[in-house]
């Protein structure tokens, strides 16, 4: 039987990681858009902007939201799609989408261009929280899709970091080729990757399967470890088809599966209220509020470069601890740290507003933890958890769930944010992401199973309600008690 690997050695990881680096790479992109906004906002805003008169606020204002506004319908149809056409069709047509945003704004710098660019980074925003994930599992061993599923926060953050940093060098047309060579690279090297073994398995093809499993585990195609694998996926979705067909309705009639959706809700939101989007969004404001009165001026490249960086750092902590203490923990953690650094600086305001002793770095500290512990645990462990607790038949769909409903909380913070801040305090605003971070610590230590190196089976296991566990003990007792009986009366 055709061996696979040649120049690696059998059971080697190289080309699940490979893999999962080029599903993941239309998220560093991804990233590179979202970074795009800072510095190139104060270029459009200033004398100098490239469409001959600065932007106006309301322009902006539409820039900004309009990515959020197109990735909540986004993220259902991009999960449905995913499901009906295939992982690796749609990974090509994010980056197609990806490089016609970049094409658009070399092509016009009028207003309507500007918009609907940003408009089309809100299908790609959907494709790299929806899609990315979902493929990276499903290519993915139980002991590094931990490690491999947070790649898709890693890429995020670097692809910001990268904008930052070329933002500040380059020239406004010089940075739109960049951007748009990126996309148009891995279309070239994506076509050579192989479709998700789950999605062919949906679609009958096992032979096919069999092979990807065997290229990605660098194994042959008759070792009894592919053939495992290959028996679990089978299992898993002959159990798929004999659930109901309305996919709402069976996570809602089924115990098991209303609680997994309940843990995918509750870490997606928490994920994105806690503070981390309108820290990113405002710190030009949030700083300039801290440091009235005090030595602590940072430039807005200064502040992109400072968050940018921590979150880098915390996305690529993320990847190396996940598979080795735990969603749990890390989720719990980070969820804690946050909660604690975002009441301290919410404290801090009050403080300054009554005139007591503020000290200059705390702010500064706070902030950057909040977001170290967004890219460390709150964003990659949301993500990972979601699609190792969900089957194939529902991982896609509620992914796309989760995601739209994100949005659209992303889209309120950064419409109501800065005048909520204005007219109550931002002080209210720090207490009431602090307090989501405490209250989702607590659910996750009370509600949240361990997943790490587990199969979906071993998952549900304790998904299942206790009432179920002791009716499934008695009915095991009671037939033991009735075999032993038996056996006694034969004797």
């Amino acid at each position: 039987m055709k061996k696979f690997h040649t120049l690696l050695p059998e059971g080697s990881k190289f080309n699940q990681i490979l893999c999962a680096i080029l599903i993941n790479f239309p998220v560093f992109v991804y990233g590179a858009s979202i970074g795009w906004m800072s510095p190139m906002t104060l270029l459009l805003q200033s004398k100098d902007s490239p469409k001959g008169v600065p932007l106006t606020e309301s322009e902006v204002s539409w820039m900004a939201a309009a990515a959020y506004l197109v990735c909540i319908p986004a993220d259902v149809l991009l999960a449905y799609a995913g499901d009906k056409l295939g992982r690796k069709l749609l990974i090509l047509f994010i980056s197609g989408v990806s490089a016609a945003s970049w094409i658009l704004l070399l092509v016009s710098i009028e207003t309507w261009a500007l918009v609907l660019s940003r408009a089309l980074v809100g299908i790609t925003m959907a494709g790299s929280y929806v899609t990315c994930p979902i493929y990276t599992k499903e290519i993915s061993e139980n002991h590094i899709r931990g490690t491999l599923g947070c790649l898709v926060i890693l890429f995020h953050t670097t692809g910001n970091l990268f904008l930052y940093v070329i933002g500040d060098i380059l020239s406004y047309r010089t940075i739109l080729w960049v951007c748009l060579a990126l996309p148009a690279f891995h279309i070239v090297l994506f076509m050579v990757m192989p479709e998700s073994p789950s999605y062919l398995v949906k679609k009958g093809n096992d032979e096919e399967a069999a092979r990807v499993l065997a290229w990605l585990r660098c194994r042959r195609v008759d070792d009894v470890k592919i053939q495992e694998e290959l028996d679990v996926i089978k299992i898993e979705q002959k159990n798929d088809e004999e659930s109901s067909k309305f996919l709402l309705k069976a996570i809602f009639k089924d115990k098991i599966l209303f609680r997994a959706f309940r843990i995918a809700l509750v870490a997606t939101l928490a994920r994105e209220v806690c503070g981390a989007i309108p820290v990113l969004n405002f710190a030009g404001e949030i700083f300039t509020w801290a440091s009235e009165g005090k030595a602590l001026i940072l430039t807005p490249n200064q502040q992109a470069m400072l968050l940018g960086l921590v979150q880098v750092l915390g996305s690529a902590l993320a990847s190396s601890i996940v598979d080795r203490i735990g969603r749990r923990t890390l989720l719990t953690s980070t969820a804690l740290i946050s909660g604690l650094s975002m009441c301290s600086l919410a404290s801090w305001f009050v403080a300054k507003h009554y005139g007591a002793y503020t000290p200059a770095w705390l702010p500064i500290v706070t902030l950057c933890l909040c977001i170290f512990c967004d890219s460390a645990g709150l964003q990659p462990v949301s993500v990972v958890l979601t699609g190792e607790i969900f089957s194939f038949k529902y991982r896609a769909s509620v992914m796309g769930m989760t995601m739209g409903l994100a949005s659209f909380a992303d889209f309120i913070q950064m419409l109501f944010f800065k005048p909520l801040a204005n007219s109550i305090g931002i002080h209210v605003a720090f207490y009431f992401f602090g307090g989501i971070c405490l209250v989702t610590a607590l659910y996750v230590t009370l509600a949240v199973p361990e997943t790490k190196n587990r199969s979906l089976t071993e998952i549900y296991e304790d998904l299942r309600p206790k009432s179920d566990k002791d009716s499934i003990k008695s009915k095991y007792d009671e037939d033991k008690y009735v075999g032993s009986f038996r056996s006694i009366n034969i004797t």
